[in-house]
């Protein structure tokens, strides 16, 4: 069922049906109300660069969010003989990494060389201290690199990581798998990561633990459905939510309204359950929809979450960072054991 502009419809993806595994979950969850008003969380905060905003997920123990974009033309890091530009560090996929409190100040930084393009990252904090996951082992295609691996590395401010680096814990999910980026969805402990194979993109979902122990069988896993321009997802217990659009003037996206969606897929069936236009931030200059992360206010109470969606705004080059919040959600949906 889908529900846009109060409009009820049927879609069903046979294509995009979980694959069968031995551990499958009891879970059930409920789902974002993306048509509910929305919270500004942060608005136009400078990032360690000032580049467009990628992505961005929240330390929920800490209560920061570590945001991620591509690096700056003109910077020369310790080691490298000369300043190299934004298209270089574009190719060769080097990333600059922020921490910031939840408004929006600037607390820390650490640079990524040879990461990926930061589509989507996340955030698992073991005894208080913040580990980033995100991908890594950039290959180049086109003008941009893009991760074919994801990795677990802790947040050490100042520090300057490669993708050979000895501190990262480096996880090959799925072979013949590239463009790998990973979510956590860590009110429930799991890990979903994006990824093409054989030029079709799937959502892989993992018990993180069992990831971090090397041992990858998927409890499930379904195609991406069509979507717009792919800015970003999240996932919170069954449900997988999709980010898509453009910055105002390019696409068909028109101020004040644009072409932000979030698309909800039912991980249990591969149903979409709801598209929702997105009018967050809708006097925000420039306005790219950049990632999506779940917030949990109070650790103790999981199951009061919100829906973070990003946007950057204002102009080259000092792009700035925006974060908005959805904490109402729909009455809970029981799910059956797929075992059963």
């Amino acid at each position: 069922m889908v529900l846009i502009a109060g409009v009820v419809l049927t879609c069903v993806l046979g294509s995009s049906m979980p694959t069968a595994s031995a551990k499958q979950p009891s879970w059930h969850s409920k789902v974002f109300d993306l048509s509910a008003q929305p919270t500004e969380l942060v608005r136009d905060k400078a990032l360690q660069n000032g580049t467009v905003l990628q992505s961005f997920a929240f330390d929920n123990v800490n209560k920061h969010i570590y945001t991620v974009q591509l690096m700056a033309g003109g910077l020369m890091l310790p080691g490298e003989p000369t300043a190299v530009s934004g298209a270089n560090r574009s190719l060769n996929g080097d990333l600059a990494l922020t921490e910031l409190d939840l408004e929006g100040n600037k607390l820390g930084y650490m640079y990524l060389k040879g990461f990926g393009h930061g589509v989507q990252i996340g955030v698992e904090t073991e005894d208080g201290n913040p580990y980033i996951w995100s991908e890594t082992d950039s290959v180049a295609e086109g003008k941009d690199g893009w991760g074919t691996v994801i990795t677990r590395f802790k947040f050490e401010n100042g520090k300057i990581l490669t993708h050979e680096s000895p501190e990262l814990q480096k996880h090959k999910l799925i072979e013949g798998a590239d463009r790998t980026t990973v979510n956590i969805d860590a009110a429930n402990d799991l890990l979903t990561m994006r990824y093409r194979k054989d030029g079709v993109f799937h959502f892989g979902v993992y018990e993180l633990e069992s990831v971090k122990q090397h041992q990858y069988d998927a409890i499930a896993d379904v195609v991406q459905p069509s979507v717009g321009t792919f800015q970003g997802f999240a996932s919170y217990g069954q449900y997988l939510y999709l980010l898509e659009g453009s910055s105002y003037g390019t696409s068909g996206s028109v101020e004040p309204t644009g072409n932000t969606y979030i698309t909800t897929v039912n991980f249990d069936t591969g149903e979409i359950v709801d598209k929702q236009l997105i009018t967050a931030g809708s006097s925000l200059s420039f306005r790219e929809p950049e990632g999506l992360a779940v917030r949990i206010p109070d650790v103790k109470h999981p199951q009061k979450a919100e829906l973070g969606v990003g946007f950057a705004s204002d102009f080259t080059p000092l792009r700035l960072a925006n974060v908005y919040t959805y904490n109402r959600m729909l009455p809970e949906v029981a799910i059956k054991n797929r075992n059963k």
